[in-house]
């Protein structure tokens, strides 16, 4: 889809891979969506179209971001990286803001949208050992 916007390109990319649609839970901003992990239900991404002075940039056009769990490590090394910004209303901790204007490539976000994805599925419990001769 070359002719698509990154943003149109991400979400065709979460509904290919983990099957699940975009939620648009606010009705005061209509292009805004979520993503869950179909077993936990947790959030692991988050679309919106954000005004550039609420990300501390300037212009006027509104952009389109998203917002991906991540490591607290990996959030500082992003950081220092062009297009990647402190989340946008989320836990600035574990979550940072992806700008969708091409500056990150595809094939930079989607591994990070992997281990976002992969942060909220179920835990798997451990089996405890069969005491011996039981």
């Amino acid at each position: 889809m070359p002719d698509s916007s990154q943003r149109e390109r991400i979400t065709q990319y979460i509904q290919d891979t983990y099957g699940t649609e975009a939620e648009y839970l606010w009705a005061d901003s209509p292009g805004n969506a979520i993503f869950r992990h179909s077993a936990s239900k947790k959030w692991y991404a988050a679309l919106m179209r954000v005004l550039p002075e609420k990300l501390g940039l300037t212009g006027v056009e509104a952009l389109d971001v998203m917002d991906i769990k991540c490591s607290t490590i990996m959030i500082g090394s992003l950081l220092a990286t062009k297009g990647f910004l402190p989340a946008y209303h989320m836990n600035k901790n574990h979550w940072i803001s992806i700008v969708l204007d091409n500056s990150v490539p595809d094939s930079q976000i989607i591994p990070l949208l992997e281990l976002s994805y992969d942060s909220v599925a179920p835990k798997r419990r451990k089996k405890r050992p069969q005491p011996a001769g039981g």
